[in-house]
């Protein structure tokens, strides 16, 4: 299966329909009538598509296991032909198109096996996927002018040189997946005046300022310190999912202060120093995170 581990939750809405086709109007008769042999085939179907949609991981190999938060089936007769639709809702990582198909697939063959002895003609054809929502191309930011960040590392050690710096380029190869510009990737000691002085002086020419580094207790640890007095306001919302994504994978996620907010029309976040924590980081807000560039410029939310 594919890994969806780094994928963040959301709402996912998928809605497909297929269209079983009857041969005469005797069929229809009774099956608004509930005169088929084999019993109320509307409820009964609805019931092998509730338990189709719940098993899906079971039948069709790659697709995740998933809680399944909301079902609906509906019906609409049109002379010959009877149109399912079924809508699927979850909030998870991956979405429920193949679990709403396959969930009206069901239905279909279930009213295809209840009708087969009073119609030896019917057809099961259109099953098709009508909309999905919830997943990444539902949160694509398209941005109307090129995105340009500042990334800057605190640590003493690595601007000493005693060590190689990898959380500073993993935020960096973060950001370009997201199509945004590095303008520029400096590396300073863990000192608030200088960690200060490069937000003021980025905050003029970069849409983001990322630091990593310098956001645990320990005594040196000093880029919160250095970064709060000057942020006008504070977006404690992205802070929580920062910490949230990373206490999922590891417990020690809670102990970092990551701080995020603005300076001017720049976007200031403080990721910690770790690789991982500061990859982990990455992955828990962004592309979203990005939406407010148009709220900076005055745009409304959608």
């Amino acid at each position: 299966m594919v890994d969806i581990t780094g994928k963040v939750k959301t709402l996912r809405v998928a809605v497909a329909e297929a269209i079983v086709k009857v041969s005469k109007q005797e069929t229809i008769n009774a099956l608004q009538n509930n005169l088929v042999p084999k019993g109320n085939v509307f409820e009964m179907a609805k019931t092998a598509g509730l338990f189709a949609v719940k098993n899906t991981a079971a039948v069709i190999p790659d697709c995740h296991p998933l809680p399944i938060e909301f079902t609906s089936i509906t019906y609409v007769v049109e002379g010959l032909d009877i149109k399912i639709s079924m809508k699927v809702k979850t909030i998870y990582k991956t979405g429920v198109e193949v679990e709403a198909m396959h969930g009206v697939s069901v239905v279909a063959l279930t009213m295809y096996d209840m009708l087969k002895p009073i119609d030896k003609q019917i057809e099961i054809c259109a099953i098709r996927l009508v909309e999905k929502s919830g997943g990444k191309s539902s949160f694509k930011i398209k941005h109307h002018s090129q995105l340009k960040a500042s990334v800057i590392v605190c640590s003493d050690s690595i601007s000493q040189g005693k060590k190689a710096d990898k959380a500073g380029k993993a935020i960096i190869e973060k950001l370009e997946q997201n199509e945004v510009e590095i303008a520029n990737y400096d590396v300073i000691p863990d000192e608030i005046e200088a960690i200060r002085n490069k937000a003021v002086l980025y905050s003029e020419t970069s849409n983001l300022i990322i630091f990593t580094g310098g956001t645990g207790l320990s005594y040196r640890d000093v880029t919160p310190e250095a970064l709060e007095p000057i942020l006008e306001r504070r977006i404690p919302g992205v802070e929580e999912a920062i910490r949230v994504y990373g206490q999922e994978r590891m417990p020690y996620a809670m102990l970092s202060r990551s701080v995020v907010g603005t300076l001017g029309d720049s976007l200031i976040l403080a990721l910690p120093g770790s690789t991982n924590g500061a990859a982990e980081s990455m992955d828990a807000v962004f592309p979203h995170l990005l939406h407010v560039f148009k709220i900076l410029k005055g745009q409304q939310h959608d």
